[in-house]
């Protein structure tokens, strides 16, 4: 019997190892367990912190408290969370550790110990390099790129760009001089993706993706609030603010033709989320910028323009919540779509899942969640199938 429930329950696995090899935690390390939290955001690094008894008690104590000296609980060592709703396992969080704290305390069980990290981003993001990509795009760049951390169970799923400019060698050559996450990072941005590590489908296994988000795919299963029985989310507040709303446009003086030409962009080019999109709704009235050319050809051009409008109307209407998990029985993941109920025709439908923090304790498990969309009113009038993503 699991620290967090039965087998016929909401359960927590917590495996650990160096890169490709990781195994289940020793059982005194499951009961020991006081908190783990985890954490997975569009707009911040995803981390978590785990939290362990460790006072000096037994004929070994005078060896200092355990954990202390065991390199599986020390900088630099893989951490993989793996909830179980069930008997189906669904790993939340694939990371590495990047720092550990000990409170000693006074009595044998008061004393703690912090492991804290951050997702597999983080090795990713240990060197910083120059090199070159002659005659590749950001798909090939991307895909070359997760082939470097398949130690880490890492996959490459990569969507190609809306708007795709294959550099020719004689006209240009792709310069990276940063780390692998900042240089993946830059190219997303040209054109209004996310890159990201989705841990999954399978323990130890996670997948470097690379496009548009919400993530394609079937929902989530929906959110309920204020259903009566039905309810699973509460402390809910919706925040709808379109000043961040925008329209863009540049002159290209384009290096390839000679020739000078006005683009410009109104309005978002995503798919809408909902019937009533305030980027279709308020043409016209938002603020409009000017977007820096100098050395960019027309396509270039037009995928910064477009990244430029479409981030800030993905984001107009704002839900956040707690999700009780004994009622809810699934866990929601960030970057897919998932619908919601009970907020009333206006703001019930489809949303991005935007951020999630998982807390997880003995006896307990509670989902903290940020959903975002583009507007008001659902684009269909019933939920969709509770299918989750894999």
């Amino acid at each position: 019997m699991s620290a967090f429930g039965n087998i016929l329950g909401i359960r927590a696995t917590l495996l650990l190892g160096r890169e490709a090899v990781v195994l289940p935690a020793p059982l005194e390390a499951m009961e020991a367990i006081e908190e783990i939290e985890v954490r997975q955001a569009m707009k911040k690094d995803s981390g978590f912190k785990i939290t362990l008894l460790a006072g000096r008690e037994g004929p070994l104590g005078a060896f200092g408290p355990p954990f202390v000296n065991d390199p599986r609980f020390q900088r630099g060592a893989r951490v993989v969370v793996v909830v179980w709703n069930g008997v189906m396992p669904t790993p939340i969080f694939d990371g590495v550790v990047t720092k550990t704290q000990y409170i000693p305390g006074e009595g044998s069980n008061e004393g703690k110990y912090l492991m804290l990290g951050r997702d597999l981003t983080f090795v990713m993001d240990r060197e910083q390099k120059r090199a070159q990509h002659p005659a590749q795009d950001e798909t090939v760049i991307m895909n070359a790129m997760a082939l470097k951390y398949a130690t880490y169970g890492v996959i490459p799923v990569i969507m190609p760009p809306p708007v795709i400019d294959p550099p020719i060698p004689v006209d240009r050559t792709p310069q990276q001089t940063c780390t692998d996450l900042a240089y993946a990072k830059k190219m997303a941005k040209r054109h209004g993706y996310q890159v990201f590590i989705d841990p999954g489908p399978a323990p130890g296994i996670s997948q470097l993706y690379f496009g548009p988000v919400p993530r394609p795919g079937l929902p989530q299963k929906p959110i309920s609030v204020n259903l009566g029985p039905m309810s699973d989310a509460y402390d809910v507040t919706i925040n709808h603010d379109g000043e961040t709303l925008t329209a863009a446009r540049a002159k290209v003086h384009d290096r390839s033709t000679g020739q000078v030409v006005p683009l410009e962009i109104p309005t978002s080019t995503n798919t809408p989320m909902s019937a009533l999109s305030d980027a279709l709704t308020q043409i016209g009235n938002t603020k409009t910028k000017e977007i820096e050319t100098s050395g960019l050809n027309t396509a270039q051009v037009l995928a910064r323009l477009m990244a430029e409008v479409n981030e800030p109307a993905e984001r107009v209407l704002e839900v956040s919540g707690t999700i009780d998990n004994t009622r809810y029985n699934a866990v929601l993941k960030p970057y897919y779509a998932v619908p919601i109920r009970g907020l009333g025709m206006i703001y019930n439908g489809t949303y991005t899942v935007a951020e999630v923090r998982h807390v997880l304790k003995p006896g307990s498990y509670t989902q903290t969640f940020a959903l975002q969309r583009d507007g008001l009113y659902p684009i269909l009038p019933a939920v969709a199938p509770e299918v989750s993503p894999l």
